[in-house]
């Protein structure tokens, strides 16, 4: 009599927890989707990711320091181990920042990678909204993505402001009742804003918890949306990329997600913390015990918010003084105008894209992207803003500027209020005719190929310098680009001869598409009978 026995072998306890939870979570199916999905390569996307590695650098590092960190107003006496200090009465809020800084383990490099993770951050959020721009990859159906990226710039602003407020330190508190000025500035409601945010009259007892929560809690939970938002978006949309042979808007040439696309990011991410913790370990920023506490009667000197803020402070600082008085109250132009024109041109940048849709009337959806010379106008325009951004920068710095240049500071206002106007023009001129020659510059090197550095004598005694033909694949990148054409107003008389009325949004459309794409403003492609005139042999060495 024999029997039987199950020789059936167990899976292994990691594929049976996925199987588990693909049971529940469809992952099977998830990964398979997205796992292997092609991702573009240029170094140019890496902007992005600088970005996104240091937000997430900024979250685990503030997780840390909200174990340390007391958000209160409540005032105490210092006994810490900042000899310098000692007996001076502070709020909890500073004294825990002196406490993180000199008493924990680790302490101030934290504060140190948060704070400089927090300005890389947004400066890798402005170049890459710059590559964007000037590449078009706002383009439809990417415009929605373009208003994410937009409003976490816009956030990050406002969470470093409120960051660099809650130690309470002279400087922070000099930029908040800065800000409390130009809150209080805003007719009708301005005066209802300042006591809803500061708790009563300024400073209050209530600043700092409230800040803390809009730091740690409300901003940071609308950022990481907007995060995963933008990134679900891009796996939706497919990655953008750049004209190439075999490259269309139909697919995306490129390395899979799994395992090259993650391997190459893992290894981005630990390189740019890297760099941040080194960064942070050899330059001080925001010494806080230098200062001291804030007391409203003080104010320190040489403050300055950080560069992301640089923008509005200088439009306050070089706007004149205006003031008028309307039924009995007073209009602080000097503040008001400037912090109308700051929000003016945030409101230009986010709806930009819809702007040149309607202008170009183009509808289509674009994968690829255009090398910015191709596009003239809008690159101008980029270089234009880019422009009055850095004047102003400078404008917001410029007592220092006086001190250590040994310059007057009302020379300096004056510089920079005559250079914000003609500044921006200049670089929209010079910019547009340096787009133009690169263009004449590259149908050259398409008709008559690339200059070999080989000078050639001929029979009859002329010498020529021997070019050499591009390969197809660089012919192809030189010449994919559309040529467009500026729209047109249309037949002012319809069919039945009777006169129709043109709208003015229709005369001010075709007005500005002949801005972008009519002539002088655009280089015409070379097209095939040319080039195989040239290298047929005519006119060709």
């Amino acid at each position: 009599m024999s029997t039987a026995t199950d020789t059936k072998k167990k899976a292994p306890a990691g594929e049976r927890v996925a199987d588990w939870a693909d049971g529940r979570l469809g992952i099977y199916s998830l990964a398979k989707a997205n796992m292997r999905k092609i991702f573009p390569d240029h170094w140019s996307f890496m902007l992005g990711e600088i970005a996104l590695y240091s937000f997430i650098i900024i979250i685990l590092t503030g997780v840390y320091l909200t174990l340390f960190f007391h958000p209160s107003m409540n005032e105490i006496e210092y006994h810490g181990s900042y000899v310098p200090m000692q007996g001076i009465r502070m709020t909890e809020a500073y004294a825990s920042t002196l406490d993180i800084s000199f008493d924990v383990r680790g302490g101030l490099l934290i504060r140190q990678i948060h704070h400089w993770a927090a300005l890389i951050f947004l400066a890798a959020m402005f170049v890459h909204m710059m590559r964007v721009f000037f590449t078009g990859a706002f383009r439809k159906p990417r415009e929605i993505n373009w208003l994410f990226g937009f409003l976490l710039f816009v956030l990050g602003m406002f969470t470093g402001f409120t960051g660099y407020s809650l130690p309470d330190d002279l400087l922070s508190g000099t930029g908040v009742r800065f800000t409390q000025g130009a809150i209080l500035a805003t007719p009708i409601v301005g005066t209802y804003l300042s006591m809803f945010l500061f708790g009563g009259e300024f400073p209050g007892h209530d600043m700092v918890a409230r800040f803390y929560s809009i730091h740690i809690l409300l901003l940071p939970g609308i950022m990481l949306g907007l995060v995963v938002a933008h990134l679900i978006l891009v796996f939706y949309h497919k990655h953008t990329q750049f004209a190439g042979p075999g490259r269309t808007n139909k697919n995306v040439v490129g390395m899979p997600l799994l395992p090259v696309y993650m391997a190459k990011a893992g290894g981005f991410f630990f390189l740019v913390f890297g760099v941040i913790a080194l960064i942070a370990g050899m330059f001080t920023i925001n010494p806080v015990w230098a200062l001291g506490p804030y007391r409203p009667d003080h104010v320190s000197t040489g403050a300055q918010p950080d560069w992301y803020m640089g923008f509005a402070e200088g439009l306050v600082r070089v706007m004149p003084g205006w003031e008028i008085n309307l039924w009995g109250h007073t209009l602080v132009l000097g503040v008001f105008i400037p912090l109308v024109l700051f929000g003016l041109v945030l409101a230009v940048l986010a709806v930009y894209p819809f702007i040149e849709s309607w202008i170009t009337g183009d509808k289509r959806e674009h994968h690829i992207l255009d090398r910015p010379r191709n596009a003239p106008t809008r690159t101008a325009l980029g270089v234009a803003w880019v422009t009055g951004y850095v004047i102003m920068l400078l404008g917001g710095g410029n007592d220092i500027f006086a001190t250590h240049f040994n310059l007057s500071i009302n020379a300096i206002t004056w510089f920079v209020r005559i250079t914000y106007f003609v500044g921006p023009v200049l670089a929209f001129i010079i910019t547009k005719r340096i787009c133009l020659g690169l263009q004449r510059r590259d149908k050259d090197k398409v008709l008559h190929g690339r200059e070999s550095g080989i000078i050639k004598r001929l029979p009859h005694g002329e010498f020529v310098e021997v070019h050499e033909p591009l390969a197809q694949g660089d012919l192809y990148k030189l010449t994919a680009h559309e040529q467009y054409k500026p729209a047109e107003i249309g037949p002012t008389v319809d069919e039945n001869g009777v006169r129709r009325k043109v709208k003015r949004t229709e005369k001010l459309r075709a007005r500005l598409s002949k801005s972008y794409y009519g002539e002088h403003n655009q280089i015409d492609k070379p097209t095939g009978d040319e080039y195989k005139e040239i290298t047929s042999g005519h006119g060709h060495h």
